[in-house]
């Protein structure tokens, strides 16, 4: 893989409050996607290629929380899934217990290879045509494919009201480009991942875990400025019984 561009955090612009909005309108979606029961599936999709390797430490941190809520909330699930080396790309069982998450991470290293979205893309297709899967969350740095392929996936998802929420670490233009595209067309939302977004993002993230998992309620108790800033956008909470299919 090419070296990431813009590797240093005083060159690597937070995202804007344009950006951040974004992100939270479309959180909104999730809650309207619950079933009565208001239980959530998240698929949470990782690049574990080598450029990401000087921050894999901090991102292992920022989706601690997301984990965390796994645990709170009845009825969240989380797969874990990721890509590295030449073709490897694995997924973990659906599962509620951070404590698994955590030990399954843990024996994740970044090695070398080129990305894989268009595998992590199919692979949440297919999730979604088992059973209702409620949002897909990546952390990457680069696109190494043909993005018009990587569109029509995506548009797909957006058809199975599966949205995809891209976190962009570092600066490289055609990641940035191709991931605004899929978070657009999946109904999701793009989110700048450095250094210095790292705690709001990490407290968005549990957010939107908790919301996917509860709605309004969910929010309501957790509490605290992610949570106000979800609350102050979102609707009263309808049930919508549709899935994936």
């Amino acid at each position: 893989m090419a070296p990431r561009k813009g590797d240093s955090d005083s060159v690597v612009p937070r995202s804007s409050a344009a950006e951040l909005a974004a992100f939270k309108q479309a959180a909104q979606a999730l809650a309207q996607r619950q079933g009565a029961t208001g239980a959530g599936r998240l698929v949470f999709a990782l690049d574990a290629t080598m450029s990401r390797q000087p921050t894999w430490d901090l991102a292992c941190e920022l989706q601690a929380e997301m984990f965390e809520v796994a645990d709170e909330m009845d009825g969240l699930e989380i797969q874990l899934l990721y890509f590295r080396g030449l073709g490897e790309c694995r997924a973990s069982k659906w599962t509620g217990r951070s404590g698994e998450l955590a030990r399954l991470m843990q024996k994740i290293d970044c090695r070398g290879g080129r990305t894989q979205i268009e595998k992590v893309l199919k692979h949440a297709r297919a999730e979604a045509g088992r059973g209702r899967v409620n949002a897909l969350i990546y952390i990457g740095d680069a696109m190494e494919e043909n993005v018009d392929q990587l569109c029509v996936l995506a548009g797909e998802l957006g058809l199975r009201k599966l949205p995809c929420f891209m976190f962009h670490e570092g600066g490289d233009p055609a990641a940035e480009a191709a991931f605004r595209e899929i978070a657009r067309l999946s109904g999701g939302a793009y989110a700048r991942f450095n250094a210095a977004a790292a705690a709001e993002l990490k407290a968005l993230l549990g957010a939107v875990a908790r919301y996917a998992s509860g709605g309004r309620v969910a929010l309501e108790h957790q509490g605290g400025e992610a949570a106000r800033l979800l609350l102050r956008q979102l609707p009263p909470d309808r049930g919508d019984k549709r899935g994936n299919a």
